[in-house]
C-alpha cells in the first residue's frame, strides 16, 4: 500500500492552464433593426381565419326599402342586402362577372346556406340576386356571426364581410 502512494507521489502535478486574456471592451455596431414578415394572406382551411374583404357598410332607407351596401366608397357595392316588405323577404345580391344563374354560398360560424342567384336583369352592373324569407333563422346567423360572414360564388373571389349593425338592422326593418 505504500508502494502506491510512493508512486502517486513521483507524479508531478499536471499543468495549470493559462488563463485566456479577456479581450479589452470595443465598440459594438448598432443592431439591425428586424424588419417584420408581412401578414400572410393565403386561404385558410378554416374560412372565419382568413382577412375580411376591404370596404365599408353604408345603410339607407330614403325610398322605404331598407338596404345595407358593403363595399369601398365610390364604387359599385360588392354585396348588398335589401327588404322587400311586399313579400317579407330580403334579398341578396353580389357583383359578379356571371351571366348564368349560379350557387351563392353564405357561410356564418353556426351554419351554410346554399342559394340559387339569378342574374339581375336591367342592372348597370353584373349582379347575382338570391332572397330568402325575413323570418329564416339563418339571417340570425348572419347576424351574429362571430365577426363576419362569407359570401362564395363559382368563378369570383370569395368576400369575407363584416357583420356590422347595418346586417342586422336590414334584418329588423324587414321583420317589422
Amino acid at each position: 500500500m505504500i508502494g502506491a502512494f510512493a508512486l502517486t507521489a513521483c507524479i508531478p502535478p499536471a499543468p495549470q492552464p493559462t488563463p485566456v486574456p479577456t479581450p479589452s471592451p470595443a465598440a459594438q455596431p448598432a443592431p439591425t433593426p428586424v424588419q417584420p414578415a408581412a401578414p400572410i394572406t393565403t386561404a385558410s382551411s378554416n374560412w372565419a381565419d382568413n382577412l375580411a374583404t376591404p370596404g365599408d357598410w353604408t345603410y339607407s332607407d330614403s325610398t322605404g326599402t331598407p338596404i345595407a351596401s358593403f363595399g369601398m366608397a365610390g364604387q359599385i357595392p360588392l354585396f348588398a342586402m335589401q327588404c322587400n316588405r311586399a313579400n317579407r323577404s330580403i334579398s341578396f345580391g353580389r357583383l359578379s362577372n356571371a351571366g348564368d344563374p349560379r350557387t351563392m354560398r353564405i357561410r356564418t360560424e353556426t351554419a351554410d346556406r346554399d342559394l340559387r342567384a339569378e342574374p339581375q336583369s336591367g342592372a348597370s352592373a353584373s349582379i347575382l340576386s338570391a332572397s330568402i324569407p325575413a323570418l329564416d333563422p339563418f339571417l340570425d346567423a348572419m347576424a351574429f356571426s362571430k365577426g363576419r360572414f362569407a359570401v362564395q360564388v363559382a368563378g369570383e373571389p370569395v368576400l369575407y364581410i363584416p357583420a356590422w349593425p347595418e346586417v342586422t338592422r336590414v334584418i329588423e326593418e324587414c321583420r317589422n
